[in-house]
């Protein structure tokens, strides 16, 4: 006999999210409002002002642009193993577009990251190409070490490749030690690795790179027990 499976949904928009809990597996999954978040200082920026913003069908927020990494923290959120689901936008800058999610973080220099070159996404450099997604762990594993020592193996083309001023849809799946990307709800990985950390879990929040902005909504993130 079937197990019956039960679904619950509580709406909590003064702080920004919708949690559905389906009791049959223990999963919960949560959408996050980051405009209502950033709004009730429920966001922990780190080097960077985020602002939220609403603009056609999307409101979620907006990175500043400045020197080295910065990450915006979800304020009292531990995230283990699990899906993270969320709407991305870039540019088509060189240099200049840096933007992802930050996770099993344990402080603003100790994290796992999984981030997006969009100005290498759709480039006739096969070289480039190849530098659109990429994991790193800091941080003892940044991407110049990486590249370095283990070339190819860490970042990866994203197929088919977005436009890089365009919104993309990104889906990371972390089941210790894997974690696997997709991309615009392709059925193939764009990149599928194993975790250099040790780390299971952790803080998990938006990131960008050196030198970049970006914009970030539609945040929904699945834990899974």
């Amino acid at each position: 006999m079937n197990a019956l499976k039960t679904t619950r949904t509580c709406l909590m928009v003064a702080i920004g999210f919708i949690t559905t809990l389906t009791l049959s597996g223990q999963d919960k999954t949560v959408k996050y409002d980051l405009f209502t978040l950033s709004e009730n200082d429920k966001l922990e920026a780190f080097n960077r002002k985020v602002t939220p913003f609403s603009e056609g069908d999307k409101k979620g927020i907006r990175f500043s642009k400045t020197l080295n990494d910065g990450i915006a923290w979800l304020t009292g959120v531990e995230f283990s193993d699990g899906s993270i689901e969320l709407d991305i936008k870039g540019k088509d800058v060189f240099q200049q577009s840096f933007v992802g999610i930050a996770f099993h973080g344990a402080d603003n220099q100790t994290f796992d990251a999984i981030y997006f070159r969009p100005f290498n996404f759709q480039s006739t450099d096969p070289v480039r190409k190849i530098h659109a997604v990429q994991y790193i762990s800091h941080p003892d594993n940044t991407w110049q070490l990486l590249r370095e020592k283990q070339n190819s193996k860490y970042e990866k083309a994203v197929n088919p490749a977005p436009n890089g001023n365009e919104w993309f849809h990104v889906k990371i799946i972390v089941k210790y030690p894997q974690v696997t990307v997709y991309v615009n709800g392709s059925s193939e990985p764009s990149l599928s690795i194993e975790k250099l950390s040790n780390r299971k879990t952790g803080k998990i929040g938006l990131f960008a790179g050196n030198n970049s902005d970006g914009d970030f909504a539609n945040l929904q993130i699945t834990f899974q027990d």
